[in-house]
């Protein structure tokens, strides 16, 4: 855990703050009790103020889902490796370009469809497919790097 008497962002509070409304949402907290620690969390200057509100509440575990982890317990390990590739850094790449395929495909045939219709229209798929798939390979060639 980060020094308890480094400073709070605006960030860690937001942070802090949602989780508390899940833990809220879930029945670990009543509304009074989410209200009088939402107010604290927005009082909080430091990290260890953030961290005395939530406690008595558990974390939860990324890998087995419905089952809360212990506050003490932190995160040390790796992230697992999905299909060889890190799922933190990125490794869900083929399910974003298929989705860009799937969206542009559509598009595309939507407009094709139109304008074999004798209906001609600007090729405005392009505008779909285009930016959305040039982030994606930006962002492909950022994670080699």
């Amino acid at each position: 855990m980060p020094n308890p008497e480094m400073r709070a962002s605006d960030a860690d509070r937001d942070r802090v703050a949602a989780s508390l409304r899940e833990h809220c949402a879930v029945g670990r907290l009543t509304t009074d009790e989410l209200t009088e620690r939402i107010e604290a969390v927005y009082a909080a200057r430091t990290l260890g103020e953030l961290a005395e509100l939530t406690a008595d509440l558990p974390e939860e575990d990324p890998d087995a889902p419905g089952y809360p982890v212990p506050v003490a317990q932190r995160y040390d390990r790796v992230p697992a490796a999905r299909g060889g590739r890190d799922v933190a850094r990125g490794g869900g790449g083929r399910l974003a370009w298929s989705g860009w395929a799937l969206v542009s495909g559509v598009s595309f045939t939507v407009w094709l469809v139109l304008a074999v219709a004798g209906v001609w229209t600007y090729p405005w798929w392009i505008w779909v497919a285009g930016p959305w798939g040039l982030g994606l390979l930006l962002s492909a060639v950022a994670r080699r790097r």
